[in-house]
């Protein structure tokens, strides 16, 4: 196992190195980057100038073009940057954005409060419901609950977050029906000058709308996944055995075939990582929130190469971290999985 371990964590290292290669050169080679944005908004403005003062000259010398090249570290061929981009992530140094014109690690931190708590929050509750809610599902399959759990369920995963987003802002956020939640941020003004209880009422107040449209879709997928699972260990030849040397049904299920139902949901455990860069761009516009799923955005239409370089690195890092994770579940769930 700790061979196996070891050989894991080795892997990673290159794994994310020809991640970021790739990245790195496909974004740089894209057109409209920094410089180009640049140049087109001093020709604008020259353009404009002139227009005002009855000249039309607004031709950019040669030596403003290598000044702009040369601020933007774009004076430099493309291996030489990324080879000096590789060396100062070794410090966590990815950087100047050129949007916000601040580092890139504290452009991330100021989004990042958003991200993680709905990921982390979305995470609990969506695991505390669907695994419960899988196995009464499976125990009870064809009865009556289990039909109408899953037409509802169904219905909730055929629903776009685009639209469910749009109704909710608009029947209960003064849209002219109701006016029950809060549009935008996570908490009141007057957040800080209230009890302990009260801001956690005024956090919930503003997390339902947002949190039901990050947790639509993930219920339906975990809860079937779950019955499914349960009902393939049910049907096999062991859980018979049990139950015909007089064990108690529910031991059964919950002891034994549970555990090993279990296994195919493990593989989602190491996805918890990637939460603490989890962004929904539809929900994050639609209510308001300024989160890493929103930056990611603004980085691509802006060309901010540094900030989406940064995001591509973490984001990486975390899901090949999470791969591994999962690995340990499974031997964790099933002790008899052994990757040696």
């Amino acid at each position: 196992m700790w061979t196996y371990l070891i050989k894991r964590m080795m892997a990673i290292i290159p794994t994310l190195l020809g991640i970021t290669v790739v990245c790195f050169f496909i974004i740089n080679l894209a057109p409209g980057g920094p410089v180009e944005q640049k140049l087109a908004q001093l020709q604008f403005s020259g353009a404009f100038a002139g227009s005002s003062s009855g000249s039309h000259t607004s031709a950019i010398s040669e030596e403003v073009i290598q000044s702009l090249k040369k601020q933007y570290g774009f004076d430099k061929p493309i291996h030489v940057r990324y080879w000096l981009w590789i060396k100062s992530i070794v410090t966590f140094d990815f950087g100047e954005s050129f949007t916000y014109e601040e580092p890139v690690i504290d452009v991330i931190i100021s989004k990042f409060p958003v991200s993680l708590q709905f990921g982390i929050v979305s995470l609990i509750l969506t695991y505390l419901v669907c695994i419960p809610l899988g196995i009464l599902k499976a125990v009870r399959e064809g009865g009556r609950f289990d039909f109408m759990s899953s037409v509802i369920l169904l219905v909730m995963y055929s629903i776009p977050p685009l639209v469910l987003g749009i109704l909710l802002k608009t029947y209960f956020t003064g849209g002219g029906f109701l006016n029950w939640f809060p549009v935008g941020d996570l908490y009141s003004d007057q957040y800080f000058d209230k009890s302990f209880f009260a801001k956690i009422g005024d956090r919930i107040h503003h997390f339902v709308l947002p949190l039901v449209c990050y947790m639509i879709g993930h219920f339906t997928v975990l809860t079937f996944l779950t019955k499914n699972s349960l009902l393939d260990e049910i049907r096999l030849d062991y859980i018979r055995t049990a139950k015909a040397k007089g064990l108690n049904n529910k031991k059964v299920i919950y002891k034994h075939a549970l555990r090993n139902a279990l296994i195919p949901i493990v593989t989602g455990l190491g996805a918890f990582l990637n939460l603490f860069f989890a962004g929904s761009l539809i929900v994050e516009k639609i209510f308001s929130l300024d989160g890493i799923g929103l930056l990611g955005y603004n980085s691509v239409i802006n060309r901010d190469y540094q900030v989406l370089m940064a995001l591509i690195f973490f984001q990486s890092l975390l899901a090949l971290c999470g791969r591994l994770i999962s690995d340990l579940a499974y031997v964790v769930v099933d002790p008899r999985i052994d990757f040696s």
